[in-house]
């Protein structure tokens, strides 16, 4: 399906300062994007707190504005410029965040504003601890077992029950902060409040520890047709328990026998078909290095850090793709610009590594 052209006017939210730690990823995929949504002629609104980034230059979009990314401040700019749609999947974690925020306002709804890329519903399944674990067991995905808690007592009450170590995942929050790895009740105690302070939601996944397998990571793209391909395999240097932010990365996947492969690359093109993920999403596994035993951990519904160094490894612009994905075109539209004749179906084939150190 070409491009849409009932929509004029698309905001994109940006990811805000750069935090010691989360790298400019996130400037470089929003970049990518209102270009991209330039060239296909709809006329650009950026929001961003940040003055440093090349995304708020002003030759990016066709209005910058670099105020809070509050939902008072979005909310004003929104009735100021009266967007059709809204771009949230290219602003990392607060991007996807604000989106949600301005949703719960109604003002969205009140101004008739459409939420490009993933939808609401999407969204909140693959961030919702709860309804992301309900939905793999539905999908027979295995996850470890674990529990949505609210406060610290269930948390404490759960860990007992499951034995240590335990591993606590705050919702909603970017790059686990909040989270971490517990070894006995009183280091759950302390980490289980930090993380119900940290969720917007003030909730956190209580998880059986599974640190010591492999971490592998599928970039993957879906368009509003069904059309699923990977992008590239990661494979982390460092096992499940050190972020991936903070990992060594590799690309292609370095150890992985075909099986493997095959088995993880199924899965996730499951899982982003089941939530109807329309640009990039990023699905995080976990795999028993002595068996084919394997665990889904998560997916990002939305371009990823990870996306930044699987464009790179592979030349497929994925921030790029996203954004024409989320005005209607299909991958077998879309043009690679590096061969300038394949199209964006074609999973690309890497005869060299690339690495992320």
């Amino acid at each position: 399906m070409p491009k849409r052209t009932d929509i004029h006017k698309i905001m994109v939210i940006g990811s805000g300062p750069i935090i010691i730690g989360q790298a400019a990823e996130f400037d470089y995929s929003g970049t990518q994007a209102c270009l991209a949504l330039r060239e296909e002629g709809y006329e650009v609104v950026l929001v961003n707190s940040n003055p440093a980034t090349i995304m708020t230059d002003t030759t990016i979009a066709d209005k910058v504005y670099i105020e809070p990314l509050t939902v008072e401040s979005i909310s004003r700019i929104i009735r100021q410029e009266y967007p059709d749609a809204i771009l949230p999947t290219l602003g990392g974690q607060v991007g996807l965040n604000m989106a949600m925020e301005l949703a719960k306002t109604g003002i969205l709804d009140e101004l008739h504003i459409e939420l490009l890329g993933t939808k609401l519903q999407s969204i909140e399944q693959a961030e919702d601890r709860e309804k992301f674990k309900e939905l793999c067991k539905s999908l027979g995905e295995p996850v470890p077992p674990s529990k949505t808690v609210n406060t610290v007592e269930d948390a404490l009450a759960f860990g007992d029950e499951i034995g240590y170590p335990i591993i606590v995942r705050p919702a909603f929050t970017m790059g686990g902060t909040g989270g971490g790895i517990c070894n006995n009740h009183e280091e759950l105690a302390e980490i289980a409040k930090n993380g119900l302070e940290l969720s917007p939601v003030t909730e956190c996944l209580i998880e059986k520890s599974i640190a010591g397998y492999k971490e592998v990571e599928f970039e993957v793209m879906r368009d509003h047709d069904d059309n699923a391909m990977i992008v590239c395999c990661m494979e982390n240097f460092d096992p499940v328990g050190i972020h991936t932010g903070d990992s060594i990365v590799f690309s292609p996947s370095q150890t992985l026998s075909d099986k493997e492969y095959q088995m993880l690359r199924d899965c996730s093109l499951r899982l982003i078909r089941a939530l109807k993920i329309e640009g990039g999403c990023n699905v995080q596994l976990a795999l028993d290095p002595n068996s084919f035993n394997y665990d889904v951990i998560e997916v990002n519904p939305r371009v990823s850090r990870s996306s930044a160094l699987a464009a790179k490894a592979t030349g497929d612009p994925i921030a790029k793709m996203a954004a024409k994905i989320a005005v209607g075109m299909t991958l077998d539209e879309i043009k690679i610009p590096v061969t300038g004749t394949t199209y964006a179906e074609m999973e690309p084939a890497l005869d060299y590594v690339g690495c992320k150190i």
